[in-house]
């Protein structure tokens, strides 16, 4: 099994900044993809960012140039840097991670619980 756990959320003010982590742990082959997403009150999970192991990064419009996404392979963690917070930044956030298991062929995507992120204006 395969474990995923957010930390950072928070409170912050418009303009702030948070930097939130994620781990991934347990019965783990490799990372493919590491992403965070975000889900609003009264609306669909979004994507936020995403990084695969080669470092390749992809942002939604709503976030580049605030936002940056890193992973550490060796670790297996995720992080993303939040700058610039906006009141429409508030959501909660998840982790997502394609995990490859030992002795299997192909990946099986994880989801972290969450952490809030609460930005005032």
């Amino acid at each position: 099994q395969v474990q995923v756990v957010e930390s950072g959320g928070g409170l912050v003010q418009a303009g702030g900044s948070l930097r939130l982590s994620c781990a991934a742990s347990g019965n783990i082959f490799k990372i493919n993809m590491m992403g965070w997403y975000r889900q609003a009150p009264g609306k669909q999970r979004e994507l936020v960012a995403t990084i695969t192991s080669g470092g390749g990064t992809n942002y939604a419009d709503s976030v580049k140039g605030r936002f940056t996404i890193s992973r550490d392979n060796a670790k297996n963690t995720v992080s993303l840097q939040m700058n610039s917070l906006k009141p429409e930044d508030a959501a909660v956030y998840y982790c997502n991670v394609d995990v490859y298991r030992a002795g299997l062929p192909f990946p099986y995507n994880y989801w972290g619980h969450g952490t809030q992120v609460t930005v005032s204006s």
